[in-house]
């Protein structure tokens, strides 16, 4: 059969000597492979299992709820942010109402670029965008995450290094394996019409496109926030305010 892999977290109520190790042992006795154990903040543990029988997990979570000093608060088939707090030892936040929007600070940079790299990874059409203030990381994380991915990047707007707003690319940049950056600000409101044609057929096509200042995108264009699979934030401290009036003014006029 084939292997297969499960998310296991369960909560320590007493961190008695070799717990960890009674627990390991009756994975060991089903055959149960432990792929990467961490602790996720306080006293949750995760583990990444892999076994080529789901019935096994079955009796396992079974046998697991007879043991007094833990608690199992999750068996399931692993998602992205079960694969990351398992490597980081750290939870990514979520918005409770909207759950395709993830909130990351500066000093997690690495846990970002690593979330950005395993969602690049994946095949097909699927559009991100990335909120933040100026100088935070934005480009350099959507840079970083496509090195990890092993894909190439494009800029199709930017204010990285100048502006830069691009109307045609070259053939071996219009490659759907490609990461596309998109600057929302620039895109919009300094752009011209061959811009916004290439856009168009760049938003088309079965690839990756991370669009910074999303919210801007989306009000002076013709796209709507439900194209967007995943919201990113970015931001210096977690109660930092991200607002755009300081820096759009600078882009009034063109």
């Amino acid at each position: 059969m084939e292997q297969k892999q499960w998310y296991m977290e369960y909560k320590i109520h007493k961190n008695r000597p070799g717990l960890l190790g009674d627990i390991a042992s009756l994975m060991g006795m089903m055959a149960i492979n432990i792929i990467t154990i961490n602790g996720v903040e306080d006293m949750t543990r995760g583990m990444l299992l892999q076994t080529d029988d789901d019935e096994k997990i079955e009796i396992m979570g079974k046998m697991l709820k007879k043991v007094d000093n833990i608690t199992v608060t999750a068996l399931r088939a692993p998602k992205l942010v079960d694969i990351l707090a398992v490597r980081h030892g750290r939870y990514i936040e979520r918005d409770s109402d909207d759950r395709k929007t993830f909130r990351f600070t500066r000093d997690e940079l690495g846990l970002l670029v690593d979330f950005l790299g395993e969602v690049f990874k994946r095949e097909g059409n699927q559009v991100i965008g990335l909120r933040g203030m100026p100088r935070v990381g934005k480009t350099e994380s959507i840079i970083a995450g496509s090195v990890c991915a092993n894909k190439r990047w494009t800029f199709v707007s930017s204010t990285l290094l100048r502006q830069t707003v691009r109307s045609q690319l070259s053939e071996d940049e219009f490659n759907p394996n490609n990461v596309f950056i998109i600057d929302g600000i620039v895109s919009t409101i300094r752009s011209n019409e061959k811009h916004y044609t290439l856009l168009q057929e760049i938003m088309e096509m079965p690839s990756t496109k991370v669009v910074e200042h999303p919210d801007i995108f989306v009000k002076e264009s013709g796209f709507d926030m439900n194209r967007f699979d995943y919201i990113i934030e970015l931001r210096n401290t977690p109660d930092e305010e991200i607002s755009y009036e300081s820096f759009t003014n600078n882009y009034e006029g063109f």
